[in-house]
């Protein structure tokens, strides 16, 4: 009489039970159990496949099994434990665990790869055995915790292939209010399934995204016909803030909601998941509200006597998803009109080159429009992005392209990218397609200015630059190397009075924080070298456009 009355009490105790008589550790006796834990824990396919003979369908149907039956261990308020048949059933070995976030758990330490011998724990072999429910045992007392186990058959293709056991603390039992007493019979229920092989559902397992309902955010327990037998008073005014202005219970849901919707067809797609004819989650949207719902059918023993709907009011969190939203593609939008006013600047200063006929001038204003260009390239890139993190490779790609086209010599330049830049913050990017820029554009323009007889053609011998891009935990590092002529007889980077690498300087060493070398290439040409530190946030690693 005792077991039945406590088979009943949800659990309500602060307090959790340590592992009962009967546990017994199968790791190595040398290490113990808290080392070993915190090296690795076993998964559930390693020790399926290691220690049963279950095959790829039953271990597939554990998996969806687990993906799902977080929803039982709400509804239990109580531990779940997944345990398979090891040493021809002589032993149980725990595959998996799960703990409820509607109350405290009896086990705080990871059961996954304990066994148990089978004599020591009856409610295991029965289940297993009889292929049955098992709730006739009396509490078990762990740490001076009440603790009442239930074990439930997992049955697959005809056969149990796996025991789930409930265990709930009784320490703090008191008598159970109407929503625990739904939620423990909507838990039995799906019990009563599991064991009949009916859930989970056939199909891939459910991928559980953010803002999916829980058992906590709203709970309705339908009856065959679709009506309403119990909504807890989360879904209660979930379904008030789509417009309801009585109460749910005893009206048809699957009705309501689609008036609610504007829907109006007796068999839509609302109304069948309302009325949990499918397993199926959507969203509701109405009166400026949004709700997620989800369907569980109950089907024990095959015939459908209801369903849970689970319901979370999402709509503060679609209002600062449309919010965000909104301020990205304002961002992009930024982005995009930036590059455009830039590429303008840069095709009126190319149109005035051309009008003016001192060489020295039309050079500047040609070198001016590159440096343009490259900042436009980063505000393009930005422009087609959701963050603000530039994947640089692209963009010194198309540097190298850009800087290719316009360079002296009919292109007798060829420019090579080794390595990677990977991804790095906006304002990094901008300074730094600056510095490619000039970089690249001092070694096409003067590396080669005296490179050697010009051939039949009258061109000068083709030449090289190297662009190599590396990163590690101290920053990024990346060279620009040619096989020109080499620097000027007591070249001094300080001193020089060329623009673009006063630009360079003061870019890398103010701007970027970074450091600049120039030094003498063996056996001909200029090795420049760069090392900028990059912080915490800029540290991701390669990333493909």
């Amino acid at each position: 009489m005792l077991a039945r009355m406590l088979a009943k009490l949800p659990v309500r105790a602060l307090s959790a039970g340590a592992a009962a008589g009967g546990w017994r550790s199968r790791e190595p006796t040398s290490t113990s159990r808290s080392e070993d834990y915190a090296r690795a824990v076993p998964s559930m396919e390693d020790l399926v496949s290691d220690q049963t003979a279950l095959g790829p369908a039953e271990l597939d149907w554990l998996h969806r099994l687990v993906a799902d039956w977080q929803l039982l261990a709400d509804l239990s308020f109580a531990d779940l434990l997944l345990w398979v048949a090891v040493e021809d059933g002589a032993a149980f070995l725990a595959v998996a665990q799960m703990r409820p976030t509607t109350g405290p758990t009896c086990h705080h330490d990871d059961r996954v790869g304990w066994s148990v011998p089978a004599a020591a724990r009856p409610a295991l072999r029965t289940a297993w055995v009889e292929q049955r429910i098992y709730r006739e045992g009396d509490p078990d007392w762990r740490d001076g915790t009440p603790v009442r186990e239930e074990a439930i058959p997992v049955r697959h293709g005809g056969r149990a292939v796996a025991v789930v056991t409930r265990e709930t603390s009784l320490q703090a039992a008191r008598t159970p209010s109407r929503l625990d007493l739904a939620y423990l019979q909507c838990a039995d229920d799906l019990a009563a399934m599991i064991s009949q092989g009916r859930f989970p559902f056939p199909g891939p397992p459910p991928v559980h995204v953010a803002g999916e309902p829980r058992v906590g955010d709203g709970l309705i327990r339908l009856d065959a016909s679709g009506a309403v037998v119990f909504a807890s008073p989360n879904a209660q005014s979930a379904y008030r803030r789509l417009g309801l202005s009585g109460n749910l219970t005893g009206v048809h849901l699957g009705t309501v909601t689609a008036a609610l919707l504007g829907d109006g067809s007796p068999s839509g797609p609302v109304t069948a998941v309302a009325e949990g004819r499918v397993a199926r989650s959507g969203e509701l949207e109405a009166n400026g509200s949004v709700v997620a719902l989800r369907a569980i059918p109950l089907l024990p023993d095959g015939r459908r006597i209801g369903a849970i709907l689970l319901v979370h009011d999402l709509t503060e969190l679609r209002h600062r998803d449309r919010q965000l939203l909104g301020k990205d593609a304002t961002i992009r939008e930024i982005h995009h009109r930036v590059k455009n006013n830039l590429q303008t600047v840069a095709a009126l200063l190319r149109l005035q080159s051309r009008r003016l006929a001192v060489p020295e001038a039309r050079a500047a204003l040609e070198e001016s429009v590159r440096r343009v260009s490259s900042i436009a390239l980063v505000h393009e890139t930005l422009s087609q992005t959701l963050d603000e993190l530039v994947a640089f490779d692209d963009v010194a790609d198309r540097i190298i392209a850009m800087v290719g086209e316009v360079s002296l010599n009919g292109g007798r330049v060829h420019i090579i990218r080794r390595g990677s830049f990977g991804v790095l913050p906006a304002p990094t990017a901008t300074s730094l397609a600056m510095v490619v820029t000039e970089l690249l554009q001092n070694a096409a323009e003067h590396a080669f200015a005296d490179s050697g007889p010009a051939d039949n053609d009258g061109v000068g011998v083709e030449g090289t630059v190297e662009i190599s891009a590396s990163r590690d935990d101290a920053g990024l590092t990346f060279s620009v190397v040619d096989d020109g002529g080499g620097l000027p007889a007591g070249f001094l980077l300080d001193t020089s009075d060329r623009l673009g690498l006063q630009i360079v300087q003061t870019l890398v060493t103010t701007e970027l924080g970074g450091t600049i070398a120039l030094r003498p290439r063996q056996p001909v040409g200029t090795d420049v070298r760069v090392h900028l530190p990059l912080s915490t946030g800029s540290r991701a690693g390669p990333r493909n456009s």
